[in-house]
């Protein structure tokens, strides 16, 4: 369970407006990356994880939670994009939600296995072209938002968003591993 978590939980209970902030910032990216599992559109994973933060703020859904609210965050992402998912694509879902079993739950990632997953993933990142590469780092090692990675680059949050989207489809056999980075 996330310490985190449970602190910002405790304070959205109190009425603190900031913890809203703060658990977007928490888990804002690491969702997104998530719903690309089960989606190849980063536009869409983003839509979706700001519907769920709008539906949690209105519908106050956090005051629910006795322990982590994390495990709802991922499984509501899931859900929405499957549903996202089913509502446009041309194939059958029964194939879809097969081949979506078999990829691998944030929620039981192997630790063990995790340090031999981020050195490939570092090999692929080091293989991204340039500017991908540079602005993917920023985002996922260094943690800085898009507004930030725009501003040290001198180009616009929209390209910003290009040269991210990329990255994250070429490494999208280690989604989870980024995920797992994001949010250590």
């Amino acid at each position: 369970m996330n310490s985190k978590d449970l602190i910002i939980l405790a304070k959205l209970k109190s009425g603190d407006p900031a913890a809203y902030k703060e658990l977007f910032d928490l888990y804002y990216i690491p969702l997104s990356i998530y719903a690309l599992k089960y989606c190849d559109s980063f536009q869409l994973s983003e839509d979706i994880v700001q519907d769920l933060f709008v539906k949690l703020w209105d519908e106050k859904i956090y005051m629910k939670f006795e322990g982590a609210i994390s495990p709802y965050l991922f499984k509501s992402v899931k859900n929405n994009t499957l549903q996202a998912v089913k509502k446009k694509s041309k194939y059958h879902f029964e194939e879809i939600e097969d081949q979506i079993n078999n990829l691998m739950e944030v929620e039981n990632v192997d630790m063990v296995s995790i340090e031999e997953k981020k050195k490939k993933l570092l090999k692929e990142v080091e293989a991204l072209p340039e500017k991908s590469k540079e602005v993917f780092k920023a985002i996922v090692l260094e943690n800085l938002k898009y507004k930030e990675v725009a501003k040290q680059f001198g180009i616009s949050v929209n390209t910003v968003k290009t040269h991210y989207s990329r990255a994250l489809k070429k490494l999208r056999g280690s989604l989870d591993v980024i995920i797992m980075l994001l949010l250590i």
